[in-house]
């Protein structure tokens, strides 16, 4: 068990996000902007999903923590904080998640 948290990992991003020296692959990737970024989220969930279903856990892992970092980059340029979508997770698992999804209005999926 790790006390690595997703938070430290916001601030990480956000520290390598300003190197200009041409070292980091965070700066490189956030001066692409969000639409490319996104791109990269979206291959990173594919990579997952088909972990998931067909590699080893070795794999699901490795490509998780991609999927995760490329979420966090997305959202930093977005400016949503991690704090937000962990204060929404908070209050979503107050509650049944059966609950939740019927409580959000205009879901066609509760």
């Amino acid at each position: 068990m790790t006390d690595f948290s997703l938070t430290d990992l916001e601030t990480i991003i956000a520290d390598r996000a300003s190197v200009t020296d041409g070292s980091s692959y965070t700066a490189k990737l956030s001066e692409k902007g969000v639409s490319h970024v996104a791109k990269k989220l979206g291959e990173e969930a594919v990579e997952t999903v088909i972990a998931l279903v067909s590699e080893d856990e070795e794999r699901v892992v490795s490509e998780s923590a991609d999927l995760i970092y490329h979420l966090l980059v997305a959202l930093r340029l977005r400016g949503v904080p991690m704090s937000d979508i962990l204060a929404k997770l908070g209050r979503r698992t107050a509650m049944t998640g059966l609950e939740e999804k019927a409580s959000r209005p205009g879901d066609p999926t509760s």
